[in-house]
């Protein structure tokens, strides 16, 4: 019951107007494409090259040299211009067909090679062979990769120092380092395939860990023994095991035998346990992990897919060693929108005029979401101005951007100039605009749009060009002297005149619409009350005033209240908002009039 005076006093209230306002969650950029490594189907957010590069790595070896894949030039540019974060879906050839390595680590490691990817552990065989009075336990551990299709390499042989004769920056291979018998103690350590003992390249380090099911440091606990396999029937990742997965490289398989209560009552090992405690030594060559695309494997750990395309050699029955249905499977994954957050998708290496199947879908998944714009391309390396605008005339959205000409850019990883097409370059154009302004600023133009790193564009598009282009709802990719090549349209492919033809207004929209459903959600199954009603207003009115302070929009109406809350509205448990927006609009066409006075004319105030 509220407080009041009777009698003449001063009454002290608290109103706390002190409540933090929640802040938007930030949304990055998703790709879909082959990668060198990783994992396979299974999406990943990185948050900067460097962890990009050590789950995906960067370039392969085929039969006629090297090559980058689209997807690790993409993920480059974009964090080089300031993108924050990036779901990677790794797309793979007859993925169904990979397995997992796995390998045994135990008190005696057999380099025999079982079965093309298992090698075998053994001791004593448990309880079996006495030792006096006691019969010996034996434990053994296999580990696994996490990287689905990678295999041992159990080919070459050990070098000077330990090294892998056949190790390279994307296998790993493992190490117990410590280990001891009086507390069931021991460190297992992930190494890169291509270090020596002398100068180790340790990838991740797990100490004091046990083989004890009965402790926290449970090895499969500390690890994680998860594994995670893409159900294209229902279209989720499915997942087995107990414990999350804590290390980037492997996990556990299966623990033979674990030593259950190591240590008797007064502390001390139990005797028939201290051999089951694994011994010091690496995984030499048999412990090494070979990655790549495919089913064929190199020396060197990558893969050789055979006859593949890149870069300008991209065409419609070979992209990267793929074909238009292998990016299926990731591409109706990244459809659910509740285990993966985006605000742009681009899937370099694909393009309407031969793959229209998938590019179509992506954009009808993108309208569904309706919280991200698709970067897509039309047109293969050499195509003519009239085929691209052909192919544009043929899709209608606001949920998609296409951009032309391709670009030329150094491959530092191939260590050659290389032809890319626009969607590898236009997300981190994207992630340039949103560091130095907002995502309602236009994507485009000399401040925000320019293209530092590309050397020339595949053609140099006249005046005449980009009005034909931009027609055409194709954004250009002009070169201007002095300025170099810039990104010069931010029209989306919607056909028709509205606010939402340009890039810059449905940014604007998919940003307004993320933050204030995450304030939605959380009012779902709350009463639907005046007190609720208040509390979204006052969450939203802050932010969209911050918006509109930041140049977003012009004006904004929210109204949540009786009179869209009537009483049979909320008998059928709903809440209604409506949100009015005026956004901003940019200044694409500038005309400047020059006017000659006479002498002594007075000018116009």
């Amino acid at each position: 019951m509220a407080e009041i005076l009777v009698s003449p006093g001063v009454l002290a209230n608290e109103n706390d107007q002190s409540f933090v306002t929640q802040q938007p969650v930030t949304l990055g950029a998703a790709l879909i494409g082959p990668t060198v490594k990783g994992p396979v189907e299974d999406p990943v957010l990185v948050t900067t090259f460097s962890d990009y590069t050590s789950r995906f790595g960067t370039s392969l070896q085929s039969g006629s040299g090297t090559y980058t894949p689209l997807t690790t030039l993409a993920a480059q540019n974009y964090f080089a211009n300031g993108g924050t974060s990036l779901t990677v879906a790794r797309a793979v050839p007859s993925a169904s067909l990979w397995t997992f390595a796995t390998a045994s680590v135990g008190t005696y490691i057999s380099h025999s090679f079982n079965g093309g990817a298992v090698l075998t552990s053994s001791v004593v065989n448990p309880g079996e062979t006495g030792f006096g009075s006691i019969a010996y336990y034996t434990a053994s551990v296999t580990i696994e990769s996490l990287d689905k299709g990678i295999e041992f390499n159990n080919s070459g042989s050990l070098l000077a120092n330990d090294a892998l004769s056949t190790g390279s920056v994307d296998n790993i291979r493992w190490e117990v380092a410590t280990n001891n018998t009086s507390s069931g103690l021991f460190s297992l350590v992930i190494r890169r395939g291509d270090d020596t003992d002398v100068n180790k390249v340790v990838l991740e380090t797990f100490p004091n860990l046990s083989l004890d099911e009965t402790q926290p440091n449970y090895i499969s606990a500390v690890i994680g023994d998860q594994t995670r396999n893409y159900n294209a029937t229902e279209n989720y990742i499915e997942i087995s095991g107990s414990h999350p997965n804590n290390s980037r490289y492997i996990r556990i398989k299966t623990v033979n035998r674990p030593t259950y209560n190591f240590l008797d009552n007064a502390g001390n090992a139990r005797p028939q346990f201290t051999q089951s405690i694994p011994s010091l030594r690496s995984g030499s060559y048999a412990g090494a992990f070979a990655g790549g695309i495919g089913s064929n494997f190199q020396n060197q750990g990558i893969a050789a897919v055979g006859a593949t395309n890149y870069y300008d050699a991209i065409n419609a029955s070979n992209t990267q060693g793929l074909v238009g249905k292998d990016y299926n499977n990731m591409i109706s994954l990244l459809a659910n929108q509740d285990d993966f957050s985006f605000n742009a998708i681009a899937t370099p290496g694909i393009y309407y005029d031969d793959y229209s199947s998938q590019v179509t879908t992506i954009i009808n998944n993108t309208q569904v979401r309706g919280d991200n714009l698709f970067i897509l391309d039309l047109v293969a390396w050499g195509s003519t101005i009239t085929n691209t605008v052909t192919q544009a005339a043929n899709l209608n959205t606001s949920y998609a951007a296409t951009y032309w000409p391709w670009v030329r850019i150094r491959d530092a990883f191939a260590n050659k100039n290389v032809w890319v097409p626009a969607s590898t370059m236009i997300p981190g154009v994207y992630a340039y605009n949103d560091s130095v302004s907002e995502p309602w600023f236009a994507p485009a133009g000399i401040n925000r749009g320019g293209l530092a790193t590309v050397i020339t564009a595949e053609r140099k598009v006249s005046s005449t060009n980009r009005d034909t282009l931009y027609e055409g709802n194709i954004n250009p990719i002009a070169t201007f002297p002095g300025t170099g090549v810039v990104v010069y349209g931010q029209k989306t492919l919607q056909r028709r005149a509205s606010a939402l033809d340009r890039v810059n207004v449905r940014r604007l929209l998919i940003a307004l619409k993320s933050y204030i459903s995450q304030i939605a959600l959380g009012l779902v199954f709350d009463q639907n009350t005046i007190a609720t009603r208040n509390n979204f207003l006052a969450a939203v009115n802050p932010y969209l005033e911050s918006v509109q302070q930041r140049q977003g929009l012009y004006a904004f109406k929210v109204v949540m209240d009786s009179s869209n809350n009537t009483p049979d509205v909320i008998d059928r448990n709903q809440l209604i908002g409506q949100i009015y927006l005026q956004p901003t609009k940019t200044a694409e066409f500038i005309y400047l009039d020059f006017n000659i006075l006479p002498t002594g004319a007075t000018f116009p105030s």
